[in-house]
């Protein structure tokens, strides 16, 4: 990795996030080296997918309608009426366009990372999990789903998204697609 690139990424990121999301990020990052280590991923991607995946994350809502408007990304309905589903897709054109990554595993990482989608690469799984345990994340069931994280990516990762998925039942919200095809795809492989 080019170290004046991270250098780079980590000054536009101290001054587009707040500092506990800059904290977060870190935390990601350290927790999808040490899953890429363990199972056997790219560490470089791992941490620069880690680095990225919440870019955009504390964008406003219009802040989104008029990145993705101005650069003519496409979205589907549920994702118009969950803004927060679109930080993922934001943070992956700003990494290709901004910062000149183009390593296609890596922008699949960043933007799926919220959702998670159908045959997910091990990188997706580890960001999608990252995101998930990484040691600023206190909530129930958190602990259970280090230690799976510990044993086995695939079965952790199902956890995740089905505590997911029962969350966002629970708050009666839209459930978006992929989230539904991530699951089914790895309870197939599982």
């Amino acid at each position: 990795m080019k170290s004046d690139l991270i250098e780079k990424i980590h000054y536009r990121l101290k001054q587009d996030m707040s500092p506990q999301r800059y904290k977060h990020t870190q935390g990601v990052v350290d927790t999808a080296v040490y899953l890429a280590n363990k199972y056997g991923a790219d560490k470089d991607a791992a941490y620069m997918a880690a680095l990225l995946h919440d870019y955009a994350k504390d964008f406003s809502k219009e802040q989104v309608k008029e990145y993705i408007s101005r650069n003519g990304l496409t979205v589907d309905d549920i994702m118009l009426n969950v803004h927060q589903l679109l930080h993922g897709k934001i943070a992956a054109h700003i990494a290709r366009e901004q910062f000149n990554i183009h390593d296609e595993d890596v922008l699949n990482a960043i933007e799926y990372h919220t959702t998670g989608r159908k045959k997910m690469s091990k990188l997706e799984k580890i960001i999608y999990l990252a995101d998930f345990i990484e040691p600023g994340r206190n909530y129930a069931g958190v602990e259970e789903l280090r230690e799976v994280a510990e044993q086995d990516l695939n079965k952790a990762v199902l956890l995740a998204l089905n505590n997911t998925i029962k969350y966002v039942i629970s708050m009666e919200k839209l459930l978006h697609t992929n989230t539904i095809e991530a699951r089914n795809t790895l309870l197939l492989e599982v």
